[in-house]
């Protein structure tokens, strides 16, 4: 069995970060891990209030699994902090894995805050270089990049500039705010064009981590780089076609349809 570790924040509501990540390990039949950068008080209205772990602490959950369990993908969501960020990069040159997503994770979906502003720098210059992708959504892209997006284009001229600062590719993700769920990929040659329906729904509770940690999968099981991504489009458009409508703000998307519905495949010969 292949396994992928997350490296991301909490949420005690369960529709994103470790808990969103580790659901969507299992849906995507891999062994998931993980390690808590930050404990995060929300739900589907509001962040109440965040407590980082200590970077020494970071650091240790790193070491527990490196010298332990092979890992075949990695993926990284929030990281709150430059002291944070300086933990897992430390960590991430120490055992050079593969299949780094890093989902660059600024705001949560009802708009709450989720990283230091000063703490940005830090992640462009000490954390995005070890990127085999990177997956920004619309607005954590136009601050990255210091450009206003509006269209495909816009997309396309964002991802050269944050393809330039060091990672290995870049997808940004148009999500509701481009034309029909439009992602773009961008490899260092070419544009890759992800496109689905747009789903007329508010439960849409960490999409970006689902999204983040399926394409995570998807590599670790030996996907190329644009297979990866069209699969996992696929899976988190399902998911959020079938999103629960959990909470009085934004829903979580629904990780386990396909299970749900078709049930586990139990016979002798599978």
């Amino acid at each position: 069995m292949k396994k992928v570790l997350s490296i991301a924040g909490s949420d005690c509501s369960g529709g994103a970060g470790i808990q969103a990540d580790l659901k969507t390990f299992s849906a995507h039949g891999v062994f998931g891990m993980s390690v808590i950068v930050s404990v995060v008080a929300e739900n589907t209205s509001r962040v109440i209030d965040i407590q980082d772990i200590t970077p020494d602490m970071i650091e240790k959950q790193i070491d527990a699994v490196f010298e332990d369990i092979e890992v075949d993908a990695i993926k990284i969501g929030m990281l709150s902090t430059k002291p944070c960020m300086e933990a897992v990069a430390k960590k991430m040159e120490e055992y050079k894995p593969k299949n780094i997503v890093i989902d660059p994770v600024m705001y949560a979906k009802n708009g709450c805050s989720l990283m230091d502003d000063n703490s940005i720098e830090t992640l462009l210059k000490v954390v995005l270089p070890y990127a085999d992708l990177l997956t920004p959504n619309i607005p954590e892209a136009e601050k990255i990049s210091n450009i206003k997006i509006s269209n495909k284009e816009d997309m396309k001229i964002a991802a050269k500039i944050i393809y330039e600062m060091g990672c290995k590719n870049v997808l940004i993700k148009g999500g509701y705010y481009i034309e029909n769920a439009l992602d773009v990929l961008y490899d260092g040659k070419e544009h890759y064009y992800f496109e689905t329906k747009r789903i007329d729904t508010k439960n849409t509770h960490g999409t970006g981590c689902t999204f983040s940690s399926a394409i995570a999968s998807n590599l670790a099981l030996g996907m190329t780089m644009p297979t990866a991504i069209k699969q996992a489009k696929e899976y988190i458009t399902t998911a959020i076609e079938h999103s629960l409508d959990i909470g009085k703000g934004n829903g979580p998307t629904n990780h386990f349809y396909d299970l749900y519905k078709n049930g586990l495949d139990v016979s002798e010969d599978k």
